[in-house]
């Protein structure tokens, strides 16, 4: 099955912002955005199933691209940000010295009251286990960069190692076979 991996546009919020679960808007540059993303699409075509995080952010993009009723799924959300939702990460420096350990072991060490990133793999591999037993052959997924890094590693595109190095720009689109 091939599945093509869809990330949101730009978002509009500040650099250097915290976001995670938070459903926020998108930026002004979305219709631009959205319809370089929808002409990239067109060579994945046709999809036998389209599944989007609940966020608006996908949301929106899945709907831009012609499918506006995908099915959600929360375990395709974003790696969930707990304590440090919607706030500068140069505030939570200040304020939660646990982000400096966080910085140094991000792939292991869980947000202040959310997620890890090994959480984040284990809810988008049961996600893909799941739909490994359909009888699809194409299939959309519209969500987000955390995401697409755990379905990047799933499929074998890259390691676990070099996984960041992987993060595919807001409105890109990345494919894995499983």
């Amino acid at each position: 099955m091939k599945v093509t991996l869809i990330r949101h546009t730009k978002v509009a919020l500040p650099e250097g912002t915290c976001y995670g679960w938070s459903d926020v808007a998108l930026a002004d540059t979305f219709e631009q955005e959205a319809a370089a993303t929808k002409h990239n699409l067109q060579k994945n075509l046709p999809f036998d199933a389209i599944f989007s995080s609940p966020l608006t952010r996908a949301r929106q993009l899945a709907a831009y691209c012609g499918y506006p009723t995908p099915t959600l799924d929360d375990r395709l959300k974003e790696i969930n940000m707990g304590e440090w939702e919607m706030r500068r990460y140069d505030d939570i420096e200040r304020e939660d010295s646990h982000i400096l350990a966080w910085y140094e072991d991000y792939m292991h060490l869980e947000t202040t009251g959310g997620e890890s990133f090994p959480m984040l793999y284990r809810r988008v591999a049961a996600f893909l286990d799941q739909l490994k037993t359909r009888s699809y052959n194409r299939v959309a997924v519209f969500s987000h960069g955390g995401v697409l890094i755990c379905a990047g590693i799933y499929g074998g595109l890259f390691t676990k190692e070099n996984a960041f190095e992987n993060l595919v720009p807001f409105g890109g689109i990345e494919e894995i076979e499983i």
